[in-house]
Parts: structure tokens; C-alpha cells; sequence
């Protein structure tokens, strides 16, 4: 009890100081490049290197390759079990549902593309979402081309299988598998209808039609001739959007919200699953997959991954201390200090946050719906102080920005804005007193905010206080993860919502596909901005037909989101990830371990880590 109360006046110091001041079956694999050419299209062929790989039994010895940079990483082992942290509770085990609701079926479903495991970290170290089309390689796909600027074509790998459950029972993946998966998502045949609830639903708009030319090749057709914008999409889309879910299972339950329905083509198999408690997934035997970097290596190397459900970070903190937790990510600055104190030998790994921090003021409510309220609001915050002294250093002062800092090259960051656009959202609480009294509130306003507690609630504090001193007095509401997930996208707050440890500003995935997220009846648009300036960057974007050329909207979008002052924004701190020394092959990459929403290539990544068996013994675990 003392230590929170300590807790409690430590943090209510901080605001204050703050306001006053001013984170032996043989399969072939393909590897596909994608070659960019000065002229309007883009072209994307297939390598014709190939690698034959063998079987190999999980009680021979591994064997390594010699020259590699990834040797010293030791050798891979196989054997043992992974246990990571999920800091939300699964609720969804469909991909019809997408990325809206906590889900962990990219554990047994998997999707096209990947990232490159052969890629050495110095030239892409995968921590960001956001990746260049060339750093991807085919997962389910083996190769990919533009037969022309609108028709994307993917040759699937063959001799993939379904798990061996029913109602799959082994059998193979096939190009059907893949039209069914967009079919029922989009609403694009097959007897489906269009389904604008589903999360993904406005990034694939533009996708008129999916044709199995063959029983191994898949036809894209686009209304757009944007090479950018399809690969995007095709490759990078959040969540478990483009994850493919087994038909034949569909069809005999209707829909995959039963854990035990749990069928893919995955590394692992769902064994149980306990509500609020834990997963336990086992090695699929029938793998098709090997390592990329140890070619005769069947994946995956662990027998058993275990997820725990820990929403409180003290408690999963305790856990990794113990060793009863193998990784978790997402942790703020002084939990990694103190962590750092009693425990040393866990490898500390810092990552971007994959958006910025925001709070969302509803656009169509008063009296946030007018732009020089919400300008006041951002003027009210010293971001550049709350850098420096919450974040010590592990912030950058700028405000979060569409896209974010880490995708250069494209958007309009904060060094390009002219000196007035940067005033407004440089610390003025005079100059917000000013603009609220012009707005009719010369002596403030009442609000709230719906707050999703897995984020920074102390964070928020800090805000309110700052509010508070130009006459704004912020009530919040704090909500547990599913609960303020089905409030807000019922689109019952009343105010303003704060996602916790996200936003649609600074997102380090794909530019274009950022322009969705504020786009009118965007399922994510929970500022219910309705734009029809914005609006029309999407499609600008959509019918460039160069990088370059879509790099411009995109920077002009930018200065719009900018000038509207759409979110209050707030910063992009670095978080740690906590790695024990006997976890290999991590680095921080997608955040693959404990995923605030969906680890979106929890398949990939947790079947090539593996447990060093003698170091964590020798550690005494």
C-alpha cells in the first residue's frame, strides 16, 4: 500500500513539475525481387533461384552454413517451449474480424508475404512495420509479377498443406483457398456479400476482383495502376486481414469464433485455450516450412509456444524476472530501468512505437468540431518538455505526424514546416486562451476521454494537467482493452478517446494505406472526421503512377492532416523489448512477441526463434 501511494504522489510530482517546465518431402522455394523502372509502372518478377530442401528428423543435428552473418548467432536447437506475453485478451479467432479485436490466429493461419529472414539487421532490422516492397519475400506465395499496371499475379508455393484436423485433413493449399479468403472478406463472389464492418474493407476497395488462373496462381485485379499502393496493400495491410482462413471450415461452421475451430496452414497447432488466462500451441508435424538461413532446417524449432495473458505489466514484469517469461515488448522507460537494476542478464531491445501517441477528439462533435478548439488543445501541451523529462530523452520533441518520422522520404515533417504551422503546435497557453475565448469558451470547457488503460495511463495525467491550466478540464474514463474497444467502435463516447499504446498519426507502416485510417466511415476513424479535402487524397494516391508522383499527395495530405489539427497530438516514444538470454533469433523485429492488437507474423517469427537449452539451464530455469 505505501509503494502505491508513493507511486501515486511520485506521479502527481511529475505532473506538476511538467506543466510548470513546460519510447523426406522436398519443397521448392522461389525468391521474387521487385525491380522499379523510371517509367509510370512498376514490374515485380520472380528470381529463378531456387533451393531444395529435405526433410530433417527434430533429433538430428543441425546443420550450419559457413560465411553467414548470422552464425554468430549460434546454432538453432529444437526442443522446448517458448513462453511470451499477450498484454490483451484474444477475442477473435476469425480474420473476418481482422485487426478489431484482439486476436493470436497469425499463430496457425498464415499469409503471402513475409518479411526477408536472410536479411542482414544493418541494412533492414524489420523493428518498424513498415517495409520496402524489395525486403519482403513470399511466405504461401513463391513468386509475384504485374502482367500489367492493374493485374498482380501471384504463383503460390506448391506443396503447402493444411494442418492435419478436420476438416482440412491435410490437404493441399491451393489457389481456390486464396479466392475463397478474399471472396468471403470483400464480398468480391462466391455468394458473399460486401462486408464494410470488416476492418480491412477500406484498404481493399480498390481490388475489383480475385481468379484462380490455375490451381496455383491467383489474379489480382485492381481499378488503380499504382504499383505502391497495390503492393501496400497486398503486403502490409495490419492485422490478420490477409491471413487465409480454411474454407472447407467456414463452411461447416460458418464463421471461426470457436478456438477449437482453430485449423491453418501454420507451424502451430491450437491446443487449448483458456479466456483471460493462456494459449498453448503445439509444433504442427507436417510443417512445410524449413529456415531460410539453415535450409535443411524443418520449422519450427520449438514443440510448444505458450502465450499468457497478462494485461498488468507489473504482474508480466514479475513473471520475466522469475524466468517464467521468455520476452515481452512494449515496456515503458523506467519499467526497463528497474529491470535493468535486478536483472541484467535480459537483453534490452529498443523499438519505436509502431504509431505515435494521440488523443482523438471527435471532429463532428462541439466543442471539438472547431478546428481552433482543437488548435488550442495542442498548443496547451509542451511536447518538447514531456521528451525530456517523462520520456528522459527517448522521445523525440516533434509532434506525431502522418505518416511517421521512421518511413523517410515520404510525408512533411516537422524541419519542412513553414514557421506558422509550427507555432501551432509549439507550447502557448496564452495563445490557447486566446484561441478558445475566440472559439466562445474564453473561459473553457468541460470534457472526457474513453481511455483504454493498456496505455500510458500516467501519460494522459500529464495531459490533463496541462489541459487544466487554459481552463479545459478533461474527465477520464478508463476502460479496460475490450471493453473500450467495443465502446469506441460503437461509437459511444461522447468526447474524445485515446487508444492507449497506438495511433493513426506517426504509423510506421505503409504511407498510402495510412490515408485510410482518416478517411470518412473508416472503421479506425474514431474522430469521425468526415473530409471531402482528405478524402480525395486517397484516390490521388491510388491513381498516381509513380512512387514519386505518390509521394506528393501523400506530403500534401500530410500538411492537411497537419492544418486541421484532426488529433491533439502527442509523441513517439522508443519502448523496450525484454529478451532473456536464451531466447535466439530475436531483435525486436514486428513486434512479434506480445502484440498490442495481433502480432501480425506471429507464425513466421516464433518458428524460426529457438531456446538455447544449455544457457537457460545454466541459468538456473
Amino acid at each position: 500500500m505505501k509503494s502505491g501511494i508513493a507511486w501515486i504522489a511520485l506521479t502527481c510530482s511529475l505532473v506538476i513539475s511538467l506543466v510548470l517546465a513546460s519510447c523426406s518431402t522436398k519443397t521448392s522455394i522461389e525468391t521474387s525481387t521487385i525491380t522499379q523502372s523510371s517509367t509510370s509502372t512498376i514490374i515485380a518478377t520472380s528470381s529463378a533461384t531456387k533451393t531444395t530442401l529435405t526433410t530433417l528428423s527434430t533429433t538430428s543435428p543441425i546443420t550450419t552454413a559457413s560465411g553467414n552473418w548470422w552464425n554468430k548467432l549460434g546454432t538453432p536447437q529444437y526442443g522446448g517451449t517458448m513462453t511470451v506475453r499477450l498484454n490483451i485478451n484474444p477475442v477473435m479467432f476469425d480474420p473476418y474480424y481482422g485487426n478489431r479485436l484482439a486476436s493470436i490466429e497469425t499463430a496457425w493461419l498464415e499469409r503471402m508475404f513475409a518479411d526477408d529472414w536472410t536479411l542482414d539487421p544493418s541494412v533492414f532490422d524489420f523493428r518498424i512495420t513498415g517495409r520496402p516492397s524489395e525486403d519482403e519475400k513470399g511466405l504461401l506465395a513463391a513468386s509475384w509479377e504485374f502482367t500489367d499496371p492493374s493485374t498482380f499475379v501471384v504463383h503460390l508455393r506448391q506443396g503447402v498443406r493444411w494442418q492435419n484436423l478436420p476438416p482440412a485433413n491435410g490437404r493441399e493449399f491451393v489457389a481456390s483457398d486464396v479466392v475463397f479468403h478474399y471472396d468471403r472478406m470483400l464480398g468480391l463472389g462466391g455468394g458473399f456479400k460486401p462486408n464494410p464492418a470488416y476492418s480491412g474493407y477500406i484498404f481493399f476497395q480498390p481490388l475489383k476482383g480475385v481468379t484462380a488462373t490455375d490451381k496455383y496462381t491467383v489474379a489480382f485485379n485492381w481499378s488503380i495502376s499504382n504499383p505502391e499502393a497495390i503492393l501496400e496493400t497486398m503486403m502490409r495491410v495490419p492485422g490478420a486481414d490477409v491471413d487465409i482462413e480454411c474454407p472447407e471450415a467456414v463452411q461447416q461452421w460458418g464463421n471461426l469464433n470457436d478456438w477449437h475451430h482453430a485449423v491453418g496452414t501454420g507451424p502451430f497447432i491450437l491446443q487449448d485455450f483458456v479466456d483471460g488466462s493462456s494459449a498453448n500451441l503445439v509444433k504442427n508435424p507436417n510443417y512445410w516450412g524449413y529456415d531460410e538461413r539453415y535450409p535443411k532446417n524443418q520449422l519450427p524449432y520449438v514443440d510448444t509456444l505458450r502465450l499468457l495473458i497478462i494485461p498488468d505489466t507489473a504482474t508480466a514484469l514479475a513473471a520475466l524476472r522469475t524466468g517464467k517469461i521468455d520476452a515481452m515488448d512494449g515496456i515503458q522507460y523506467t519499467q526497463a530501468a528497474s529491470i535493468q537494476k535486478t536483472n541484467p542478464e535480459i537483453s534490452q531491445i529498443l523499438i519505436p512505437m509502431s504509431s505515435g501517441l494521440s488523443v482523438d477528439p471527435r471532429n463532428d462533435v462541439k466543442p471539438l468540431n472547431d478546428v481552433r478548439v482543437r488548435e488550442a488543445m495542442q498548443m496547451s501541451l509542451d511536447l518538447p518538455t514531456i521528451a525530456s523529462t517523462y520520456y528522459h530523452g527517448n522521445a523525440d520533441p516533434y509532434p506525431t505526424t502522418m505518416p511517421g518520422r521512421y518511413l523517410k522520404g515520404w510525408g512533411f515533417p516537422w524541419e519542412q514546416w513553414p514557421a506558422d504551422l509550427q507555432a501551432q503546435y509549439s507550447y502557448n497557453p496564452t495563445g490557447a486562451k486566446q484561441l478558445l475565448a475566440q472559439a466562445g469558451y474564453p473561459d473553457g470547457f468541460k470534457t472526457d476521454v474513453v481511455a483504454n488503460t493498456a496505455g500510458d495511463m500516467d501519460l494522459l495525467q500529464i495531459v490533463k494537467s496541462y489541459f487544466a491550466a487554459v481552463g479545459i478540464n478533461m474527465d477520464i474514463r478508463p476502460m479496460d482493452p475490450a471493453s473500450w474497444t467495443a465502446y469506441v467502435t460503437a461509437d459511444k463516447h461522447d468526447q474524445m478517446s485515446f487508444r492507449g499504446n497506438s495511433s493513426i498519426l506517426g504509423t510506421t507502416d505503409g504511407p498510402i494505406l495510412q490515408l485510410n485510417g482518416f478517411h470518412t466511415g473508416a472503421s479506425g476513424n474514431y474522430m469521425n472526421i468526415s473530409d471531402p479535402v482528405f478524402d480525395a487524397f486517397s484516390d490521388q494516391a491510388n491513381a498516381a503512377t509513380s512512387v514519386d508522383a505518390a509521394k506528393q499527395v501523400i506530403a500534401t495530405a500530410s500538411e492537411h492532416v497537419d492544418q486541421q489539427h484532426y488529433l491533439i497530438s502527442l509523441l513517439q516514444p522508443k519502448l523496450t523489448a525484454l529478451c532473456q538470454p536464451w531466447l535466439k533469433g530475436y531483435n525486436g523485429q514486428d513486434n512479434s512477441i506480445s502484440g498490442l492488437v495481433t502480432p501480425r507474423l506471429l507464425c513466421f517469427y516464433e518458428a524460426r526463434f529457438w531456446i538455447d537449452q544449455n544457457v537457460k539451464q545454466s541459468s538456473g530455469h
